[in-house]
């Protein structure tokens, strides 16, 4: 049994125009004692996203920026900008986080090397539609499941034929694999990963082909109960001994609606798509009120780490209204998913 350690909440909305609905979903990085937190913020009214920053030391707030970091610019982010992930690779910050032109929602990403000023880089996820991705990835070599087909037609059938693939969740690993950039992104219900040398290589071409082949690069499908409707990316994976831990966030179809979990797995340290370890049970679900209910009940999604004295803190959106955190051991992490080699 792990002791999962409630570090209660981190942040709230504020008065701020950008970030007085809600903030939620935060990407996290530690340099010199210093946690570096970008986070979604939701504006009161339209509920219009963009993304916030703030300073944390011994997880409480010593500075807060006023106006968002990261806003809309273009056609494509019209709509708003969410879910922020942080990972630090050969000298530079990658910032990857939704867009949304209020019908698609596709991956962007923006680098920087001082964690102030950010260059955005555009959309690299495919804009190609649902209709062509599902023909694709269902022709795949390595035969996928059935709910791959199941969500496609039912995303065509509520959003239209032209409904363009959906990709959330998306981050690299902090370390290249096999000397190729590793990207982790989510095509609904599971997990996967693309390798490429560069990123200018994402074309549509380059997509429509690892579609083709999409059954030999998924991570993580739907295994247990806590999982019923999907899975996603969650943290950045953390490099261990034992392999990449990575802390996800499962969604439950129950008679209460859906409830959103969080979970761990240990993956092969040169191949993510081999799973060394996966929990049995959620690592933590929605308990207090305020995971419980907010803009959206019953949500604790994990989207941040930092590692300190022995400990993970996963910080987390709570019931999509502010920001939380848990604090794990993390030997006892890895001893308790080593126990569980054969559950997958």
């Amino acid at each position: 049994m792990i002791e999962v350690k409630s570090e209660g909440i981190i942040l709230e909305s504020s008065q701020n125009e950008f970030d007085n609905q809600a903030v939620l979903n935060p990407a996290c990085i530690e340099l010199n004692g210093i946690t570096h937190m970008f986070y979604r913020g939701v504006r009161q009214g339209d509920m219009f996203s963009s993304i916030g920053y703030c300073q944390l030391m011994n997880n409480k707030v010593v500075k807060r920026s006023s106006v968002p970091v990261i806003f809309p610019e273009y056609d494509y982010e019209k709509g708003g900008v969410e879910d922020p992930r942080i990972v630090f690779l050969d000298g530079i910050y990658y910032l990857f986080y939704t867009v949304y032109d209020r019908r698609n929602a596709l991956i962007a990403y923006a680098t920087s090397t001082d964690l102030v000023n950010f260059t955005k880089h555009g959309i690299i996820s495919p804009r190609i539609t649902y209709a062509e991705a599902g023909s694709l990835f269902c022709s795949s070599n390595v035969k996928i499941r059935e709910k791959y087909s199941i969500f496609e037609s039912y995303i065509r059938h509520r959003q239209g034929d032209d409904i363009l693939l959906w990709e959330k969740d998306a981050f690299i690993f902090p370390k290249k694999i096999n000397g190729k950039f590793a990207l982790v992104h989510r095509i609904l219900p599971g997990i996967q990963v693309i390798y490429f040398d560069d990123f200018k290589d994402l074309t549509d071409d380059y997509w429509r082909n690892y579609l083709r082949n999409l059954g030999e690069y998924i991570i993580l499908d739907s295994v247990s109960r806590f999982e019923s409707r999907n899975v996603g990316g969650g943290c950045p994976p953390i490099e261990t001994k034992d392999g990449w831990l990575l802390i996800y966030h499962a969604v439950e179809d129950s008679r209460m609606g859906r409830i959103y979990h969080a979970a761990a797995a240990l993956l092969d340290i040169n191949d993510p798509t081999k799973i060394i370890a996966r929990l049995k049970r959620p690592l933590f679900s929605p308990s207090e009120k305020w995971e419980k209910q907010g803009d959206v009940n019953n949500v604790v999604f994990p989207t941040g780490t930092i590692k300190k004295g022995g400990r993970l803190y996963i910080y987390y959106g709570a019931a999509d209204k502010l920001i939380a955190a848990k604090s794990i051991d993390m030997k006892e992490l890895l001893t308790e998913l080593k126990n569980n080699k054969d559950n997958f």
